[in-house]
């Protein structure tokens, strides 16, 4: 089925870390946020990251990404996909970061997910010329990371590039 990106960027003058998913999953797009399936565990990681109590709405996790200086966005503009999996994308079109990194003091572009960073490093990687981050995803589908790994090995990252 053909998906759109509907989500807006997320993103303000301030904004110092690009976090860059594939394409918004189904539940996500049925609810308007991004990382909104119940099991994703990309809030909960976030919020333990930088201490803090894991956003409940729309409002307060837009409020704690600008906060932490931290932009989020999509590499993917449309695509075909089957519901949420990101092996079955075909035919992609990129999305573009122009106006994010011409507002933005992007210091750091990190993709959630393998899918995400080859989409990244094939699509957009020519036209920035800034090398992407590799983050494992937070989805339920991959379940083999703990949330200890993901925070101690990986999203720990984030805040070298954030004030």
């Amino acid at each position: 089925m053909l998906v759109e990106h509907t989500l807006e960027p997320i993103y303000d003058k301030n904004s110092q870390v690009l976090i860059l998913g594939s394409i918004p999953s189904l539940k996500s797009r049925e609810v308007g946020f991004y990382y909104s399936h119940k099991k994703n565990r990309f809030w909960q990681t976030l919020s333990q990251v930088y201490q803090e109590e894991i956003p409940d709405s729309k409002e307060a996790k837009t409020k704690f990404l600008k906060k932490h200086h931290i932009a989020l966005f999509d590499v993917l503009k449309s695509c075909y996909i089957n519901s949420s999996s990101d092996a079955s994308i075909k035919n992609p079109i990129p999305n573009d970061l122009t106006e994010i990194l011409n507002t933005a003091n992007i210091k750091a572009i990190f993709t959630t997910g393998k899918k995400a960073y080859q989409l990244y490093q094939k699509y957009i990687y020519p036209k920035t010329k800034i090398e992407a981050i590799y983050l494992p995803s937070t989805s339920p589908a991959n379940c083999k990371k703990g949330i200890e790994d993901l925070l101690k090995r990986e999203y720990q990252k984030i805040k070298n590039f954030t004030d």
